[in-house]
């Protein structure tokens, strides 16, 4: 227990910092010249580099363990992990060019929904009864909190934010993410001596060296773009070290928490993360809630209590 405690905590501050240099990187205009970070695939391969490094000094420093011994099969399922997560991030990236920070976070809380679809689809497996009115519960409240929330954006504005081109980019990573979710499952599933931190480390080597050979080619001129983007704008290159040291150290609990307990209960933590961040952004900017988002507070609440209870029972019944 004190583990699982331990892991949420440490996701909660490395993610909720993470979350907003991700909207300042992405969103915010840099220099005299108002320009904008577009280098979408050198921000992926920055952020996998410094989490293969963490992972591994993590594996060698902190745990004292040599590093997994290699073999081929085990090379191509982390080249496909990794392949699939590269793929996944730029359709998020993509999205908020044309939808709203808040737009693609509440989007993605509904992320239980494909890692649930695609370990059925790719891999069989079932889940008790619970977990679907769990999905369900958190899923649905998050949803409704955001969308009751009123917004003074009114017009063309908003119709952009919103636009339903942004929502389908969001919809192909999520879909994506939940084969990478299940995929990581089905590997430590099967192959016993891989741990969360291999996961960590091999993963992100693996996709570090898939998106330096995309930026390597010779016709793609996005490394040299973004190289002279970050010495004509050197601020932007501290806010994308700080994101990919906060991204980086907070991987080492998704990973952890992902080979301890499962991809299903990683993206309840994570989703109820988003959720926090949403709670507490209202709380310090002294927003009032209606009725109907405190239900939907209540809501998420319950799910989250479900869950905690369902698996305390089972443990329980294991015990006698």
């Amino acid at each position: 227990m004190l583990d699982f405690v331990v892991c949420v905590g440490g996701i909660y501050v490395c993610f909720l910092t993470w979350s907003a240099l991700q909207e300042r990187v992405t969103t915010a205009a840099y220099g005299a010249d108002h320009q904008r970070f577009r280098f979408t695939i050198v921000l992926n391969l920055l952020q996998a580099m410094a989490g293969s490094l963490v992972g591994f000094v993590y594996i060698r420093a902190i745990q004292r363990k040599p590093m997994l011994q290699m073999t081929k099969h085990r090379w191509k399922r982390f080249f496909q992990v990794a392949l699939l997560n590269s793929t996944a991030s730029p359709f998020g990236y993509m999205a908020l060019r044309y939808i709203n920070y808040p737009t693609m976070t509440l989007a993605k809380t509904c992320k239980m929904v494909p890692v649930m679809l695609m370990n059925k689809v790719l891999y069989r497996r079932h889940y008790p009864a619970y977990k679907y009115a769990v999905v369900a519960m958190i899923t649905a409240g998050v949803s409704a909190f955001m969308l009751f929330k009123s917004n003074s954006k009114k017009g063309g504005i908003e119709a952009m934010e919103n636009s339903l081109y942004g929502l389908f980019l969001v919809l192909i990573n999520l879909a994506i993410d939940g084969a990478v979710n299940s995929t990581q499952d089905q590997v430590f599933a099967e192959d016993k001596e891989i741990t969360g931190q291999h996961m960590m480390c091999l993963m992100n080597l693996c996709s570090s060296a898939l998106m330096a050979l995309w930026l390597l080619n010779p016709f793609n001129p996005e490394l040299s773009s973004a190289l002279t983007f970050l010495y004509s704008h050197p601020r932007a290159l501290v806010d994308i070290g700080m994101f990919a040291v906060c991204g980086a150290l907070g991987q080492c609990f998704v990973f952890y928490t992902l080979a301890s307990f499962g991809s299903l209960t990683l993206t309840t933590v994570t989703v109820t993360r988003k959720f926090l961040t949403i709670l507490i952004s209202v709380f310090y900017n002294g927003h009032k809630l209606n009725p109907r988002q405190w239900s939907a507070t209540g809501l998420v609440f319950s799910g989250i209590s479900l869950d905690v209870y369902m698996k305390q029972m089972a443990k329980q019944a294991v015990v006698k």
